[in-house]
């Protein structure tokens, strides 16, 4: 008899909807800024912001489903979700307020991702420069990575709010970080599961408590929208904008590889080339044809990453009901305006726990290789350092050129580059070292 995958588990429709709802609270707040962002730098106005943020719900649904379940040639079959990456937020800005508009940041980012589409195969093949010593740092890094949005949420997720920092937001980030402390030590198996759901709606019932919390204008506008298609006119293809957004497109592939190692090595399942090419693939694909719906670039959400590690719940299905709720966030606004309304604080202090589990798995990855005679641990140790710069120091690369500022303002691509490239110098002969597990 053959044994089921772990990723390939199925539990009844109730539990995963309820697990799958975790996933979607997880990557609200960040599914939703990039749209916010470039909506505002294109100069649109809190009705057309509306249906940006709708449209991504839509998209990074649809995204979901296929990286999760997948078809012939498309999709990793693992428990990733999908949403619209933060990596082009920069040069997206820098084209919709450079006089083009929508129309060309989506015509530059529908002929990048075509052009990713065709060189996914190749890069997919990268693999076995990912030996423990690479995959263990840049799931640490992915991890390190993510806490500063933690604490910004933590912190009221608006610098430029009077309440930035009060210590209301910040003990509402420690209540709910508490509640998820407190399920996982004395709640039963199912309870741990679902430890960050209710600690979110506790944290989010304390807030209406102390009025942190309103949802009273969760009933304005429209609750029922169907995705437009083209809503801010036909794609411009400019062929600055393409060049531009293809460097984006090359960062968004290698982080996406490194989702995808980091999820196969927590899921404890099999991740081969071929299974890259099929996650890369429908990356793209939903990439290039996100401005249809007027939506934007995709890739795997790292902080969902964390949510699988610190549950256990492995099943790409959960995944895809977290997908299909996605979905109807998509169709139904007044949904999406119910979440919207949960504090960032609440979200804050569950993800101070999610996202530390994604650099804690980094670390036992790291555990099992060998650092006696070899380079293995100035390996790590530098390409840690590098992949911490842009976020203790954002405008360290400021004034390189554009292609550096490109590849390196992300700490997880920087630190696939580097771990990769000294691995690559110092590890060549020594391949044996480096697979050998460490011996008490």
């Amino acid at each position: 008899m053959m044994s089921i995958r772990p990723e390939d588990t199925r539990f009844s429709p109730g539990k995963s909807f309820a697990w799958g709802l975790q996933h979607v609270l997880t990557m609200y707040g960040g599914i939703i800024a990039p749209p916010l962002i470039v909506g505002a730098a294109a100069g649109l106005s809190a009705g057309d912001l509306g249906v940006l943020v709708t449209a991504a719900l839509f998209v990074s649904g649809c995204a979901t489903l296929l990286q999760a379940l997948g078809v012939a040639g498309f999709g990793a079959r693992l428990p990733l979700v999908q949403g619209v990456s933060f990596a082009g937020v920069a040069t997206m800005v820098t084209i919709a307020s450079g006089g083009g508009g929508l129309p060309w940041v989506f015509g530059a980012v529908i002929a990048s991702s075509l052009i990713g589409l065709l060189i996914a195969p190749l890069f997919s093949h990268i693999i076995r420069f990912f030996p423990p010593v690479v995959t263990g740092t840049v799931i640490t890094v992915i991890g390190l990575s993510l806490m500063p949005v933690a604490v910004r949420w933590a912190m009221g997720g608006n610098p430029h709010l009077p309440d930035w920092g009060a210590r209301e937001n910040i003990g509402l980030a420690a209540v709910t970080l508490a509640v998820v402390l407190m399920l996982n030590s004395f709640g039963n198996h199912t309870i741990r599961r679902l430890a960050v759901l209710l600690a979110m709606i506790v944290g989010t019932g304390v807030a209406m408590i102390t009025g942190q919390a309103d949802f009273s204008g969760a009933t304005d506008g429209a609750w029922l929208a169907l995705p437009g298609i083209f809503t801010f006119g036909l794609p411009v293809f400019d062929a600055a904008s393409i060049i531009s957004m293809t460097l984006i497109v090359l960062v968004l592939l290698t982080e996406t590889t490194a989702g995808l190692l980091a999820i196969g090595e927590i899921v404890d399942t099999e991740v081969d080339s071929k299974r890259i090419a099929r996650g890369l693939r429908a990356d793209m694909l939903t990439s290039a044809l996100a401005p249809l719906f007027n939506s934007f670039p995709q890739s795997a959400f790292a902080q969902n990453i964390g949510l699988v590690a610190i549950t256990g719940i492995k099943s790409r299905y959960v995944v895809a009901a977290g997908g299909v709720i996605l979905l109807l966030l998509g169709f139904f606004p007044l949904l999406g305006r119910v979440v919207a309304a949960i504090p960032l604080p609440v979200l804050g202090g569950a993800g101070v726990v999610l996202f530390g589990t994604v650099a804690a798995s980094g670390i036992r990855t790291l555990a099992k290789v060998d650092y006696r005679d070899n380079m293995n641990l100035v390996i790590v140790a530098t390409s840690v350092a590098f992949g911490m710069i842009p976020i203790v120091m954002p405008t360290f690369y400021d004034h390189f050129p554009g292609w550096v500022r490109t590849v390196f303002h992300s700490g997880i691509s920087a630190t696939c580059l580097v771990s990769v490239v000294l691995n690559a110098l110092f590890n060549r002969r020594l391949p044996v070292q480096e697979s050998q597990p460490v011996k008490n």
